[in-house]
């Protein structure tokens, strides 16, 4: 579904890609693991198009990411954000349906608002939170808006930037519980940066680690703990001691 080869992006004399090929198998969880500051957000603004590389090659579906209808293209995706990124002046229900009253699709309001409660009821939230703004929500119920938001247009690929930052570990379970079951319900390609490793292990069919601009290791999830990278035992370990470079 998503293909990069020979991806290069500098910021000035920082250099953050370095020649990414990646492959991303439609239909599946692949997890971008990697220590902050690697370039994994930056991957993703490149697939998007929100940052333009200075090298290389995106494939979508198929095609060229940077031709044709830039909405259209834009269909294809649901997000959700590392923050949560919801707009506090908009009634939770609002939220869910901001890209189905807008753009292509536009949607009466009353279907959309059918649409986000379905959507809301899918990741475990009644009704009675549709007329709520986010400031009246607890971290897990906004995150799970934000989820409901992701899928509400019933998108092809799903990206996941850090979706257990700030959640106690109960409900980054729950949270990651859904995206499994939902990922596996739509037939979605997702595509999910991380460094919970509690997420890679409950989300991920493939699991790819990002560092020096590239990616070092990359394969089925079933594989990362018996691999030999030393990068990769590293990571995952959590361990000071290794090739990974840390402030001591």
């Amino acid at each position: 579904m998503i293909e990069l080869a020979g991806l290069h992006k500098s910021f000035g004399p920082k250099a953050v890609l370095r020649g990414v090929d990646l492959s991303v198998p439609k239909g599946t969880s692949t997890v971008i693991i990697g220590g902050s500051g690697t370039g994994k957000s930056v991957l993703l603004k490149c697939i998007l198009g929100l940052v333009e590389p200075d090298a290389g090659t995106i494939t979508v579906d198929g095609r060229p990411a940077r031709q044709g209808d830039r909405d259209a293209f834009l269909t294809k995706f649901g997000m959700l954000f590392q923050g949560g990124a919801l707009f506090d002046s908009m009634p939770v229900w609002q939220n869910v349906a901001f890209r189905l009253l807008r753009g292509t699709l536009k949607m009466p309001r009353a279907a959309a608002r059918e649409v986000a409660l379905d959507k809301l009821r899918r990741v475990g939230l009644g009704p009675e939170v549709a007329d709520l703004y986010p400031a009246e929500l607890s971290g897990g119920m906004q995150k799970r808006v934000s989820l409901a938001r992701a899928i509400a247009a019933e998108p092809q690929i799903i990206f996941f930037d850090e979706p257990t930052t700030g959640l106690d570990p109960i409900m980054s379970g729950v949270i990651n519980r859904l995206i499994r079951e939902i990922v596996t319900e739509m037939g979605a390609t997702a595509l999910t940066i991380t460094h919970d490793m509690s997420s890679v292990r409950a989300i991920a069919d493939r699991v790819a680690m990002l560092h020096a601009g590239k990616i070092r290791w990359e394969g089925p999830v079933g594989d990362m703990d018996g691999a030999t990278d030393p990068y990769l035992t590293q990571f995952i370990s959590g361990s000071a001691d290794g090739p990974i470079e840390t402030l001591r």
